[in-house]
C-alpha cells in the first residue's frame, strides 16, 4: 500500500510519531532504494525511549498492513483486472504489466481515499511536521542508516512539496506511475502511453470505486 493507504488506518491517532512510523518504511526505500532496515529484528534498540517505541510500533503496523494486503484475495484480482486493461497500450514498453498493476493499484487506492475524503491529506502532512527531528535522527541511526543527510533532504522536501495533494488528479496517477518506472527503466513510457494510461485508469477506477474500502476493511479486521 501506498502513503495514504497506510495513513488511514491511523488517521484518528494523535500520535505524530506512530502515524510516521506507519510510512516510515517506505519514505526510507523512496530516499535511497538501496536501504533496507529491519527496526523489528533488534526492538530491544528502541525500547528506552517511549517516542523510540512509537516509531517501532508504526513501522511494524506498516509491515503487517502490507503483509495482509499482499496476501489477500482483493489483491490478487484487481491487479489481474488492471493488468488486463493495461496490456493493450503498452505495446513496445518495456514495462512490466504486473509491476505496473501493483503499483497502479496502490496509487488508485490513495486517490479514492482523497477524492471521497475519507482521509484529510493536510492532517496527514501535519503530524509529519510536529515530528522532532532528533527523535527520527536517533531511530534512524540505531536503524544503521548511514547518510541521515541523505534522508532528511528527502523527507523534509516530501513534507515541503505536498506532493501527495497532486492524488486528486487522475492525470496526476499517471505521472506519479511514470517516474516510479524511471527508476527501473531508462524510458518506460511516450507521452502518449501516459495519456492512454489515464484513460485506463479512468475504466478501471469506476470499477475499482464501488468495492475500494472493502480491502480496508478487511485489514482492519485483521489488525485487530
Amino acid at each position: 500500500m501506498n502513503f495514504l493507504s497506510h495513513y488511514y488506518f491511523d488517521r484518528n491517532s494523535a500520535n505524530q510519531n506512530l502515524v510516521l512510523g506507519t510510512v516510515l518504511p517506505d519514505l526510507v526505500k523512496n530516499a535511497h532504494k538501496d536501504w533496507n532496515f529491519y527496526p523489528q529484528k533488534n526492538e530491544a534498540l528502541f525500547t528506552a525511549d517511549e517516542q523510540q517505541r512509537q516509531l517501532l510500533q508504526g513501522w511494524k503496523r506498516h509491515l503487517a498492513v502490507d503483509a495482509i494486503f499482499h496476501s489477500s484475495d482483493f489483491f490478487l484480482t484487481e491487479t489481474a483486472k488492471l493488468k488486463q486493461l493495461l496490456l493493450p497500450i503498452l505495446g513496445d514498453s518495456p514495462v512490466r504489466p504486473s509491476f505496473l498493476a501493483h503499483i497502479g493499484l496502490e496509487l488508485l487506492l490513495d486517490h479514492l481515499l482523497v477524492t471521497n475524503r475519507t482521509i484529510d491529506i493536510n492532517a496527514f502532512y501535519s503530524h509529519l511536521e510536529k515530528v522532532n527531528d532528533q527523535v527520527l535522527l536517533h531511530f534512524l541511526q540505531q536503524c544503521g542508516c548511514n547518510d541521515t543527510d541523505r534522508f532528511f533532504g528527502f523527507f523534509n522536501s516530501f513534507k515541503s512539496s505536498r506532493y501527495l495533494l497532486s492524488y486528486q488528479k487522475l492525470e496526476n496517477i499517471s505521472y506519479a506511475l511514470q517516474r516510479i518506472c524511471m527508476r527501473l527503466w531508462a524510458h518506460p513510457f511516450s507521452e502518449t502511453t501516459v495519456a492512454l494510461l489515464t484513460e485506463q485508469l479512468e475504466v478501471y477506477k469506476a470499477m475499482l470505486e464501488k468495492n475500494y474500502l472493502s480491502i480496508f476493511e478487511d485489514i482492519e479486521n485483521h489488525l485487530k
